[in-house]
């Protein structure tokens, strides 16, 4: 079981971006799914989470107004759309995944990570 973020590149600033984080192994409908990014020289960060009933219970204020998140439970994947990039959304982009809705709000431990999608948004 795993899952694993594609979709990454360059964008320009302006742009939009599309990530996708595909599950295979398990039906990934019954899974919270959160999207992090590290930036280079900076501490991780949580970019958003969305419940196993598709709530998105949070949002980074940074993203906020610009992110769209879907899943597509046929292809067993989540996405993450970002539109009015900026270099500042320049990161490594991971997602994870959880049983549980409680990773939403850290009362339990992500139970998968994928190996990050880099995204470096430049003219």
């Amino acid at each position: 079981v795993q899952v694993a973020e594609s979709g990454g590149g360059l964008v320009q600033p302006g742009g939009s971006l599309r990530l996708s984080c595909s599950a295979s192994g398990f039906t990934f409908s019954n899974y919270a799914v959160s999207w992090y990014r590290r930036a280079p020289g900076k501490e991780r960060e949580r970019v958003s989470c969305t419940t196993y009933d598709d709530e998105i219970t949070y949002l980074d204020d940074s993203v906020k107004g610009r992110v769209t998140i879907s899943r597509d439970n046929a292809k067993n994947t989540i996405y993450l759309q970002m539109d009015r990039v900026t270099p500042e959304d320049t990161a490594v982009y991971s997602c994870a995944a959880g049983r549980s809705n409680r990773v939403c709000d850290g009362r339990e431990q992500w139970d998968m990570w994928g190996p990050g999608t880099q995204v470096t948004v430049s003219s």
